[in-house]
């Protein structure tokens, strides 16, 4: 399954001085790469992110979700650099 980068990863991936690509990895939604260095890969392309949710559901579930997994994630998302540092700048 190809996942299809969404406007709102573009964004915050400028936002954080890093460029985002289609990851080239089994199961993974983007590859994250700063001076065409790779840095991650993160998400999981068979579950949904922010902006999917929004565009299927709504903002009410979105925003629903959205605090669930950060919730989820509060002690590794915290950890600059690291894959679930990405997932949740890029994907939440």
């Amino acid at each position: 399954m190809t996942y299809k980068i969404t406007q709102y990863t573009r964004e915050r991936a400028r936002v954080l001085n890093v460029s985002v690509r289609v990851s080239t990895k089994k199961n993974k939604k983007i590859d994250v790469l700063k001076d065409g260095k790779l840095l991650a890969s993160v998400g999981d392309v068979r579950y949904l992110d922010y902006p999917t949710y929004i565009a299927k559901y709504g903002m009410k579930v979105a925003k629903k979700r959205r605090m669930m997994y950060k919730k989820r994630h509060q002690k590794t998302r915290r950890i600059k650099g690291s894959p679930s540092y990405y997932a949740d700048q890029l994907l939440w």
